[in-house]
């Protein structure tokens, strides 16, 4: 008797102590995706000293008691409340990097451009390489790619790579393309090109493949760097309230970056790594994807492939030639044999594999590839279709049939619009950015940003999905409007939805018992409220595992209060 009564003592002194470490969220609004999918709205959240939700309080339902359930509690003063953001298609530590570096994001003229370079070189002498990103020879409607010698004008003698909004094209400077080696007489590997002048001698952009011809001449940044990198990603992220993401196309550089981060208590973002190709999936996961690491912080899923290039460098391999480029269908980097034998390669050791595909022929051959490998390799493969850009109708339903999960990234429909209009005519516009018709064919949506290409921004990606429209409400009604999605539809694919397509849905993604306590308040409910307003969508807090990592008031991440 004397035993028992020793053991209840202690299970209601462990019970307390549990209690009292709990934290009550509530006085919000409350909305996730539930586990049939629709939405399912609450007024508060209890989670636990470990950042496991351990209840969802619903309008009804008996509060928890103070001091008795929980020791903590948040006034959500009416803000809403939904699931950490998640995006699907990132590049992590280019995110980091370029926002450390020369950013022509937002320049409209050659001109323009080229008066940011000079006064970027003039204000880093001591950079041996002037490196950086963003440029859009359509926003700048220059007609063409710029040249080397239009570089050499306000850089001088140092080398210059810059590489286009896409990631898909490099704009090189003389002395990058004499460090690099290339010549009239360089030759482009497959899958790539260089732009020549009328005597062959290299223009200046080199496209896909071949821009690791000058990009493997620029020096490696350091450790030091790429901590610093980092940490300023999860910033960026952080702030608009996106709680994990899908890292395509890491190396063992990015993962090492991770795991110093992991073990100094300084990784907060939940990352879903993705390697990038076979080799560096064998040097990092070594015979099969990694462990969840650090609370669930940290994971190798599985590989990156890249099948064609970008649109706007008309390297997306197309089904029939570009309707302002009529002697060529693109760049495709792989036939599907070669591709079907790098899917082997990781499927057989369990990594998922993650293809980008963005023409209509790249897609119509991934889903050819994974028809071919379905019976080798069964199970829950959760193969991905990165970007799937334009697809031809006539693969709508073999693209459901597959089993293939969508990645896409509805920001780009908007800033692509009119370049699409130009590189595919009008009578391939049915099949570009198809959401709702892959949707409706039973295809699941996983959506992103693929950020640095476009801004780490969920409620711009929601205010196009729901819209077709772009920050300037054009066009009327939206572009391809029936691609529409309901509200809804859209929440899951930034959440619930890119959760499952990094096999993570059991721990983080939706608001639910058991789940991790990732969430964020905001001031706009974007299931009833207009594009404008969701993509105005201010984020005042941003949560990790019942830890704050963004708060609006302090501008900081209070990394030390994530668990």
């Amino acid at each position: 008797m004397t035993m028992v009564r020793i053991a209840l003592a202690a299970l209601l002194l462990t019970t307390s102590t549990t209690a009292l470490a709990d934290t009550l969220v509530d006085n919000v609004r409350g909305a996730t995706i539930g586990a049939n999918g629709q939405v399912e709205q609450f007024t508060g959240l209890l989670f636990d000293a470990t950042g496991m939700i351990k209840r969802v309080i619903h309008a009804g339902d008996k509060k928890p008691r103070p001091r008795k359930e929980y020791q903590y509690h948040i006034d959500g003063k009416g803000r809403v409340m939904l699931p950490g953001m998640i995006d699907a298609h990132a590049h992590v530590m280019g995110m980091g990097f370029a926002a450390l570096s020369l950013d022509l994001s937002e320049t409209t003229s050659l001109a323009q451009a080229l008066t940011l370079i000079g006064k970027f070189a003039a204000e880093h002498p001591d950079r041996p390489w002037i490196v950086g990103r963003g440029w859009n020879q359509e926003l700048w409607k220059l007609g063409r790619f710029p040249t080397a010698a239009e570089l050499d004008a306000v850089t001088g003698g140092r080398p210059v790579w810059l590489e286009r909004v896409d990631g898909h094209a490099g704009w090189a400077n003389s002395a990058a393309l004499k460090a690099a080696g290339v010549t009239a007489a360089t030759k482009a590997s497959a899958g790539g090109s260089i732009e020549r002048l009328a005597d062959g001698a290299p223009a200046g952009v080199l496209v896909d493949a071949a821009m690791d011809l000058v990009g493997a001449k620029v020096p490696a940044p350091r450790a030091e760097d790429r901590d610093i990198a980092f940490a300023t990603a999860q910033q960026i992220l952080f702030k608009r309230g996106v709680t994990a993401v899908a890292d395509m196309g890491s190396s063992i550089e990015d993962w090492q970056t991770y795991r110093r981060a992991g073990d100094a208590n300084r990784l907060y973002v939940r990352v879903m790594a993705y390697a990038s190709g076979v080799d560096q999936m064998s040097l990092i996961g070594g015979p099969g994807p990694s462990p969840w690491l650090y609370q669930d912080r940290l994971r190798l899923n599985g590989v990156k492939l890249y099948l064609d290039g970008a649109l706007g460098s008309r390297g997306a391999w197309l089904k029939a030639p570009y309707a302002d480029a009529p002697t060529t269908r693109g760049l495709p980097q792989l036939n599907q044999t070669q591709l079907g034998n790098l899917m082997s390669r990781a499927a057989m050791d369990g990594f998922q594999v993650a293809v980008h595909a963005i023409g209509d022929e790249a897609n119509a051959t991934v889903i050819g590839a994974i028809t071919d490998l379905a019976d080798t390799y069964k199970g829950d493969r959760r193969w991905r279709i990165e970007h799937a850009q334009i697809i031809d109708p006539k693969d709508y339903a073999k693209f459901a049939r597959s089993g293939a999960i969508a990645s896409m990234q509805p920001i780009h429909q908007t800033s692509d619009r009119v370049m699409a209009e130009a590189r595919l005519g009008p009578d391939r516009l049915a099949g570009a950015y198809p959401w709702k018709s892959l949707k409706s064919a039973g295809v699941r949506l996983a959506f992103g940003s693929d950020a640095p290409v476009e801004l780490a921004d969920p409620w711009a990606g929601l205010a196009a999905a729901i819209s077709r429209q772009g920050p300037d409400d054009q066009p009327a009604g939206g572009w391809q409007p029936q691609e529409r999605l309901a509200a809804f539809e859209a929440l899951a694919a930034y959440t619930a939805d890119a959760a499952y397509a990094g096999f993570a849905e059991t721990r983080f993604g939706r608001l639910a018992p058991g789940m991790r306590a990732d969430f964020v308040l905001v001031d706009v409910d974007p299931l009833t409220a207009t594009p404008a307003q969701v993509r105005a969508t201010k984020v005042s807090e941003t949560w990790i595992g019942g830890g704050r990592v963004w708060s609006v008031e302090d501008g900081t991440t209070a990394g030390k209060s994530a668990n």
